[in-house]
C-alpha cells in the first residue's frame, strides 16, 4: 500500500472514530444532560475524591481553563461543590454532591457498553497494543498542534504539513 493510501486509510479510521464518539456524546447528553467532557470530569472527581482543578486537569487530560469552565457548569447544575482548603485558603477543592454522585451512577458509560464489552473481550496484549497505538497517535497529533500554536497558527487556519 502506498504512503498516500495508508495515510488516507488512517484518516478514514480516525474520522469514523470521531463520528462514533460524537454520536455517543450526543446520546450521553440526551440521556443524562451531560456532555462527554462533563462526564469525564465527574468521573475523575469521583475517582480522585476531594480534588483540585489542577489534578482534574491532569487526570482528564484537559486544559486548566477548560476544566474551570466545566466545573462552573457542573456547579451550576448542583452536581459538584467547590470549597477552600482549611489549611491553605488559596487551594480550592472540588467534590461530588449527592445529586452528582447519583447522576454519575445512572449515566451511560463514557465509551458505551457495547464498546466496553468488545474491548474487554480482547486479550490483554491486544488491549495494550490498541491503547499504545492510540496514545502514540494522540501524541503525534498533539505535537503538530503544539508546534502550530508556537507559530501562532491553528489547524483551522489550514496549516499544511510538508509536501
Amino acid at each position: 500500500m502506498s504512503q498516500n493510501l495508508e495515510l488516507f486509510a488512517f484518516l478514514k479510521a480516525v474520522r469514523r472514530l470521531s463520528r462514533a464518539l460524537d454520536m455517543h456524546s450526543s446520546r450521553i447528553n440526551r440521556e443524562s444532560g451531560l456532555t462527554l467532557p462533563q462526564l469525564i470530569v465527574l468521573t475523575c472527581i469521583r475517582d480522585l475524591g476531594q480534588v483540585t482543578s489542577r489534578a482534574i486537569s491532569i487526570a482528564a487530560d484537559l486544559s486548566a481553563p477548560t476544566v474551570v469552565g466545566i466545573l462552573d457548569n457542573l456547579e451550576a447544575k448542583g452536581l459538584i461543590e467547590r470549597y477552600r482548603s482549611e489549611t491553605d485558603r488559596r487551594i480550592v477543592h472540588t467534590r461530588l454532591t449527592d445529586r452528582g454522585r447519583h447522576l454519575l451512577e445512572e449515566a451511560p458509560s463514557p465509551m458505551g457498553d457495547a464498546f466496553e464489552a468488545r474491548f474487554m473481550a480482547l486479550g490483554e496484549d491486544q488491549r495494550r497494543a490498541l491503547l499504545s497505538a492510540l496514545m502514540t497517535t494522540a501524541e503525534m497529533v498533539g505535537s503538530d498542534e503544539a508546534a502550530n500554536a508556537r507559530n501562532g497558527q491553528t489547524v483551522s487556519q489550514g496549516v499544511a504539513g510538508p509536501s
